[in-house]
Formats: C-alpha cells, structure tokens, sequence
C-alpha cells in the first residue's frame, strides 16, 4: 500500500463509516480498483484508520462526552456495547471467514438496501428525540441490532444502530446521534483488540514507514467524517433512508454480478 492508497482507503473510510451503505463493502470495491494486495497491513490499516473516525465524534459532541456529571450517558452506552462486545468475541472466526467470502458480503449489502427502502414507514411514529430521554432498555435494544452488522458483515453498523433506534422510537437524528456516540466504544474496543493482536503477533508491521501511513490515514478519516457526519444528519432528518437504499441496491447488485462473473475482489 503507497501513500496515495493509503489516502483514498482513508477518504472512503470516513465518508462510509457513519452512513447506512457499509463501510466493509466499500472498502473491498476500493481495495480491488487500487489493485491493494491482502496482506497484514493491509487488514491493519482497514481496521485502525477507524481510530480517526472516533476522535470526530469526540469533537463534534465534546460537550456531552466531557459532562461527567450525567454518568447515565456513559452506562447507556455501556449498556447499548454489551452485546457487541460478548458476541463480537464469541464470533470472532466468524467474522474472519464470512470476511473471505465477498459474495456474502455484497448479498447483504444489496438486501440491506432493500430494507432501507421501508424503515421510514415502519417507523413513523418516533416519541423520543433527545438522549436524555433514551432507557436503558431502548440502550440495550440498540445494542442488540449492532450485532446485525457483526453477524452480517456488509449489513453496516450504522444501519443497525439508527434502525435499533427508530424502532425504539427514537427520531431519525436522535437515532442517528446515538450510533455515533455508540461508535466511540465499539470501534475504540475493534481498535485496541487489533493493534494489541499486531504487537503480540506480528509486531514486524509495524514499521516506521507503516505507522505514518496509519497516522496518516487517521487524520484524513477524521477531518472526512466530520463533514460526513454534519452532511449525514442534515439529510437524514430532511430526506429519511431512500436514497441510501437505492444506493445499496446498486452497489450490491453490481457487485454480485461482478463477482460471479468470475472477477475477485480482496476484503483485506
């Protein structure tokens, strides 16, 4: 991976990583048309440029992360990245089999987008449209659709989230807010795990040419899904999921067509 790879992985990264069209997915399209081969960096750039997505949603809603004083933010989102974090390790192999298998991963994309095209209508009736007024319940709820988007890679973690949400009936950027603060521990925990796997398993990756790609990578992920994010909430409460079904039902479609007509594309 050059420079200019690392940089377009980066851009991709922080405009998917908070929108409903699966980040995953989008970065296999990517991998394949740079021509990036599999390799350990590879799947550790992927995985650890997430760390600049973390710290926009961090400086975009500091006051709520720093108002130490409400500690029932901080057990709602503990309450809401339980699930994640059991079955995320339980399901490990998992996930890196079904990661090897591309087809999978763009028939999930492509019935995503299907399912976006309903959730406005199913869920038109929201009641709660601040944080505050979000249970633990309705965390743990939330918490339980993010295993949707482990389970299935491709489906899109928050797609899983702001769905868990709406159907928790929450409003569309009360939803949308909460699987971004939602992401902060759940990529943070995706972060840690796999930059502590390299340093015990593979620590020849990590060379001084390598971590500026990655610190590289972070820092346009970051200033990208701070537009993102402001972009996402905008539209969403104005506009609904539509357009990012339609998106998914492309996308997923071609790729599927794409792939059993013989081509390959690389997931990591």
């Amino acid at each position: 991976m050059n420079t200019i790879q690392a940089i377009i992985i980066a851009i991709v990264e922080g405009i998917t990583e908070f929108l409903p069209i699966s980040s995953t997915g989008h970065m296999a399209i990517t991998s394949a048309i740079l021509g990036i081969e599999k390799s350990g960096f590879t799947k550790l750039f992927i995985e650890n440029i997430q760390f600049g997505t973390i710290i926009s949603v961090l400086i975009l809603y500091w006051r709520k992360f720093l108002d130490f004083k409400s500690l029932k933010f901080y057990l709602k989102l503990f309450v809401a990245f339980l699930p994640a974090a059991i079955v995320g390790l339980l399901l490990k192999k998992h996930i890196d089999k079904v990661l090897e298998t591309p087809v999978f991963i763009a028939v999930v994309m492509f019935l995503g987008g299907i399912l976006l095209l309903f959730v406005d209508n199913w869920f038109n009736r929201p009641s709660i449209d601040r944080e505050e007024d979000i249970s633990y319940k309705n965390s743990l709820v939330i918490g339980v659709f993010q295993l949707l988007s482990i389970v299935f890679p491709g489906f899109s973690r928050s797609a899983a989230t702001i769905i868990g949400g709406m159907q928790q009936k929450l409003t569309r950027k009360a939803a949308a807010e909460f699987s971004f603060f939602l992401a902060v521990p759940t990529l943070a925990g995706a972060f840690a795990k796999s930059l502590w796997d390299t340093w015990r398993e593979a620590p020849e990756l990590l060379t001084s040419h390598n971590i500026q790609l990655l610190a590289l990578g972070n820092l346009i992920g970051f200033i990208v899904a701070i537009i993102a994010i402001r972009a996402f909430i905008t539209y969403l409460t104005k506009y609904g999921f539509r357009a990012f079904g339609y998106y998914r039902i492309v996308v997923g479609l071609f790729l599927i067509i794409f792939l059993l007509t013989g081509h390959s594309l690389s997931i990591q």
